[in-house]
């Protein structure tokens, strides 16, 4: 993709963010990365509560974020600062059943989440050894943020086109059924199924392309 071309795009979205008034367009950026943030947390080895308010100190470091963020080509991307605060946010999880641990002797509920044999120094030590060093945390970001462009990008697509259309599209693109299978399975004909598939993986290949533009 030329980077000349995302530029625009780029910009414009990060504009509409800078208004904390703009609730669609805050929704829209809610509703197309809290999954990401939520799977990475929890793939970094955070348990469901934990993931769920990174996701929440997340979004709420975007909105203190966002007014100010100015855009710099081959310097900026959201892609790298959702990164670097996500990581960050996830951290904090850890220090703070490091924190939860170091409460006192008589504390038998927090020290049950840990081995009787396991004395505070050695389980402060295990604690953060489970927090993913910046190679591994950025591995399972990177792993996330594709399948999500590509959730993400099918979600808002679906919801534009026709139905039937979509739906072919998915059986014979996304779950990979032939196009006689797939027009066997919904009794079409395999010329819609391939005018569905042309349709709309135009309109995907254009979302990606514009959801892609956060990544540099």
């Amino acid at each position: 993709m030329n980077s000349g071309d995302s530029i625009p795009t780029r910009q414009s979205l990060l504009v509409r963010l800078k208004d904390l008034g703009d609730h669609e367009s805050w929704q829209d950026f809610f509703d197309s990365y809290w999954r990401l943030i939520h799977a990475t947390a929890l793939k970094a080895g955070l348990h469901e509560a934990e993931a769920q308010e990174v996701v929440q100190e997340v979004m709420l470091a975007a909105i203190k974020k966002m007014p100010d963020f100015t855009y710099q080509a081959g310097r900026d991307s959201l892609k790298g600062w959702l990164l670097a605060v996500t990581r960050w946010k996830v951290g904090d999880q850890f220090r703070k059943r490091v924190s939860h641990l170091g409460v006192g002797p008589d504390d038998s509920a927090k020290r049950a989440l840990y081995s009787a044999k396991t004395d505070d120094a050695t389980a402060r030590t295990a604690t953060v050894e489970r927090v993913p060093d910046s190679d591994q945390f950025e591995a399972i970001w990177d792993g996330e943020w594709g399948e999500n462009l590509l959730r993400v990008a099918f979600e808002r697509i679906r919801r534009k086109v026709n139905p039937a259309h979509y739906e072919m599209y998915h059986l014979h693109v996304v779950q990979d059924l032939s196009a006689r299978e797939t027009a066997r399975a919904l009794a079409t004909s395999t010329a819609a199924v391939h005018l569905a598939k042309h349709r709309v993986g135009r309109l995907v290949r254009a979302e990606l392309k514009r959801l892609k533009a956060f990544e540099k």
